[in-house]
């Protein structure tokens, strides 16, 4: 098991090159490329030179010896009756796992969509319809536990409970799908997460988002300072011989302090994952 960063915790602030920079140097073992930025339609990506930006984030990380594991889609993945964006959008998913495959990313995260109709067999499509490249880029697609608002009340949403999240997965029938398990999405919409880390078991769960929250606001940010039952969590990876990657999403923790810091607070929040990577190991050995 690696303990990965996600870019988003310092590219939108110090760009990509600096992300990988701090990542590395802070002693993480890989990195997840965050991809939200490509909603805007002059990012990086959608430049000529693209894949040279691409090469030289693989190459810098390479220089550490470390290696991007994982990849980030825009979200959200669909929007129900606007063809304009949904035309854009899957341009944008296709590019995504071009880059992923181009970074040796294992594994590039795409959101299910709230439908208000047919919402599992037009999610089904969506998928299918992007395996294609998938497998041409040699990356595997990961579902998400997603949530959803009603006024002012978080909710429960597509895949937000382990029986409906399996359900996607199985019916997917294929190798070029996992599962991502956000783990501060469980408990935002009532769930446990050790409870639906063993519901769902390692056949399925392929990746992880590591942050915490008040199960009252998706704060992403760092481990032990919120609510989250984390010695509870990390028995549960333990007991079913998790075998993905230690990923954090918990970008929030490093936006409140000032640049200068943002490598400590990164070093930091190394030292934490590294300390709950240990307990996983431990209940791994005696479940």
């Amino acid at each position: 098991m690696k303990l990965v960063a996600h870019t988003e915790a310092v590219s939108p602030r110090l760009g990509d090159e600096a992300a990988v920079r701090i990542i590395c140097e802070s002693g993480f073992d890989g990195i997840d490329y965050s991809m939200f930025f490509m909603d805007e339609d002059d990012n990086i990506l959608e430049r000529e030179n693209f894949r040279k930006h691409v090469k030289n984030l693989r190459n810098m990380a390479a220089v550490y010896g470390v290696t991007f594991e994982q990849a980030h889609a825009p979200f959200p993945s669909m929007r129900e009756g606007n063809d304009e964006y949904n035309k854009k959008l899957d341009y944008k998913l296709k590019r995504a796992l071009e880059v992923a495959g181009m970074l040796d990313a294992k594994i590039c995260v795409v959101h299910p969509v709230q439908f208000s109709t047919d919402q599992k067999a037009r999610n089904i499509e969506l998928y299918k319809n992007l395996e294609p490249y998938a497998r041409d880029f040699g990356v595997k697609i990961a579902l998400e536990n997603m949530w959803g608002r009603d006024a002012d009340r978080i909710v429960p949403n597509v895949c937000s409970v382990a029986s409906e999240f399996n359900d996607y997965f199985d019916s997917l029938e294929s190798d070029a799908f996992t599962c991502c398990l956000d783990l501060g999405h469980c408990g935002l919409v009532g769930e446990d997460a050790a409870s639906m880390i063993r519901e769902m078991g390692n056949r399925r769960l392929g990746a992880l988002h590591v942050h915490d929250n008040d199960h009252l606001h998706d704060s992403h940010t760092l481990p032990y300072l919120m609510k989250m039952d984390w010695d509870s969590i990390l028995k549960a990876l333990g007991e079913i011989d998790y075998k993905g990657h230690f990923t954090y999403e918990a970008a929030n923790f490093v936006s409140g302090f000032p640049e200068d810091l943002i490598p400590a607070c990164m070093r930091f929040a190394h030292d934490v994952g590294r300390s709950m990577m240990r307990k996983v190991e431990k209940y791994r050995v005696i479940k």
